[in-house]
């Protein structure tokens, strides 16, 4: 991760991040009772706004907190950070907390004054001879809550199987349920199986991740076959190729799974054909407005 960038939003103002402060008794502090998104940014530009947009919006609507704001005012919030912090390509982080009440008292959920923060990073994103490698990843039981769809700040199980990760000097943790595959700690993930590419179905134990509707947008476009269908560990283990999709990391392939080679322990020829039609279409968005 790249250092943050020297300006961001807290509560109407653009502020240093350095003196930035909230209340101890934030509610997203205190119980993590708040919802975030991060997105990234091209030139200057946010890339799937609407979507990340409408994803916060599930998710606070999902924790029975109102969005504070416009989809119109939201663009103009993280319009002004971007312009502030030099635009070029960066990372846009930004969260919203039910607030900070005047005691600790989980329940019942007060009517406050939202927190709103947002801060932007340089966006580092992963180098060509990586791509060219692959990353090495490890399996975990997933062990995180019941409600993976929602994207709040409570992250402390995707922390501790990320570290597990870190400690086996792999770069992700990919979970398992049941004998299933879900998803990574901090990514989508897709297989392909037969030469078509499959991403777990949509449900409370994974997050509606926006780069895996990129990815079932580009298979479309190219003619891939692509569905949303369950995964078996079997099948995981003996897939022709394995990619992560995430809006940090874009699409990466996995070359070995818990030590195994996966394929020929390469990036495959159909991570590598959404890869390139993934940098066209950044092109074509370029050109739109956002």
């Amino acid at each position: 991760m790249s250092d943050p960038l020297p300006i961001c939003y807290l509560n109407g103002a653009y502020v240093p991040l350095a003196e930035a402060r909230i209340s101890p008794l934030d509610r997203g502090f205190l119980f993590a009772d708040a919802v975030y998104e991060v997105m990234p940014v091209y030139a200057g530009r946010p890339f799937r706004f609407q979507a990340h947009c409408e994803r916060l919006a599930r998710s606070a609507r999902e924790i029975a907190l109102p969005d504070p704001h416009t989809r119109e005012e939201w663009r103009a919030i993280i319009a002004g950070l971007i312009e502030r912090n030099g635009g070029g390509d960066q990372s846009v982080y930004w969260q919203v907390s039910r607030g900070a009440d005047r005691v600790r008292n989980p329940a019942p959920l007060p009517e406050l004054r939202r927190t709103v923060f947002a801060f932007c990073a340089p966006l580092r994103l992963p180098e060509a001879a990586l791509l060219e490698r692959g990353i090495a990843c490890i399996t975990a039981v997933d062990t995180r809550w019941a409600r993976c769809d929602i994207k709040s700040v409570a992250l402390l199980p995707n922390v501790l199987l990320r570290q597990r990760a870190v400690q086996a000097q792999a770069a992700e943790t990919i979970l398992l349920r049941e004998g299933e595959l879900t998803e990574a700690s901090s990514a989508a993930v897709h297989v392909v199986i037969g030469g078509e590419v499959r991403t777990p179905p949509r449900s409370p134990r994974v997050l509606p991740g926006t780069t895996r509707g990129v990815v079932e947008e580009l298979c479309g476009r190219s003619g891939l076959a692509c569905r949303s269908h369950g995964v078996s560990e079997q099948e995981l283990r003996s897939a022709e190729e394995i990619w992560i999709s995430s809006a940090m990391r874009e699409i990466v392939p996995v070359s070995t799974l818990d030590g195994a080679p996966v394929g020929t322990g390469r990036a495959g020829p159909v991570w590598r054909r959404i890869y390139n039609e993934l940098q066209r279409y950044k092109q074509e968005l370029g050109r739109e407005p956002w």
